[in-house]
């Protein structure tokens, strides 16, 4: 098994004494004694080497770690291969799998499954899915070509079309766009709408009409943090199984009620050969999801 590149963050201004300070209050879900822990054991590492627990605050530096989870719980759902060529993997990512570590996973992540079945530590994804959503997401397999996709999605050159299921909206008149400012809302992991100039913009249309869900189009033409999710709430159709909009609320136990929303979707012209590119999903949304 090919080892797993180590994790980085850049230590921002501000006014933490330590080290240890920064990174327990940035990633909250290890736990102090964990962080403690490793870098006693010389697990956390700045351009100089190990890093005790004590080491003092710089802002500008970068910290090198290792991720370590004691039981780290296992997501029985698989990604599929979509598409693998020298530059590019494209995979359909189930529902509940984070496509990279963070909190109480690592192993039980995308980028780090794909290493591990494709054996290629270099693997970077070129954008992210929530946890929560399923659907397409593109690794980039090739440091040479890296930039020239990875400026696809800087650039809003990629168009990206999602489904999801949502309660009706019988009043309202189809297509439409959603279009407003989204901010960092409360708690730190929702996202919310304030005064101002626009920063989101959805496309939304409906596919299908049932009884008690639709099936929508999505279409986001910016990338923001949770902006299909914050624009249906806002509508007065929010995703079925959101847990965090218009309201938080319990996550059911175990993996039985996933958010209703699959990228479905990628098209671009490729940068390397100038021929249009199509990948989509082969999952599937259901009313009972």
């Amino acid at each position: 098994m090919p080892d797993l590149p180590p994790s980085r963050v850049a230590l921002p201004v501000g006014a933490w004494c330590t080290v240890l300070d920064f990174l327990c209050e940035r990633f909250p879900a290890v736990g102090r004694e964990a962080w403690a822990g490793r870098m006693a054991r010389g697990l956390v590492e700045d351009g100089h080497g190990p890093l005790p627990p004590d080491a003092p605050y710089r802002a500008g530096a970068t910290v090198v770690y290792r991720r370590e989870v004691a039981a780290e719980p296992r997501v029985p759902f698989e990604e599929t291969l979509v598409h693998v060529d020298d530059d590019l993997v494209v995979v359909d990512k189930p529902h509940f799998l984070p496509v990279m570590p963070a909190g109480a996973y690592v192993e039980e992540t995308l980028s780090v499954r794909l290493v591990r079945r494709l054996g290629q530590p270099g693997l970077v994804a070129l954008h992210r899915l929530d946890r929560a959503t399923a659907g397409l997401v593109v690794f980039s397999a090739r440091p040479a070509s890296r930039d020239a996709y990875s400026r696809l999605f800087r650039e809003r050159r990629i168009g990206k079309v999602y489904e999801a299921l949502a309660p009706p909206l019988p009043g309202v008149s189809f297509p439409l766009v959603r279009e407003s400012r989204l901010v960092r809302g409360e708690p730190f992991f929702r996202m919310a709408e304030a005064p101002g100039e626009p920063n989101a913009l959805t496309r939304i249309d409906v596919i299908a009409r049932g009884e008690t869900h639709w099936r929508y189009r999505l279409e986001p033409v910016t990338g923001r943090k949770h902006q299909l999710r914050v624009h249906m709430a806002a509508l007065g159709a929010p995703i079925a199984g959101d847990t965090f909009y218009p309201a938080l609320r319990d996550e059911a136990p175990g993996f039985v009620e996933p958010l209703c929303l699959l990228a479905r979707e990628l098209r671009f012209v490729d940068p390397l050969t100038g021929h249009e590119r199509i990948f989509r999903s082969g999952r599937e949304l259901h009313v009972l999801c």
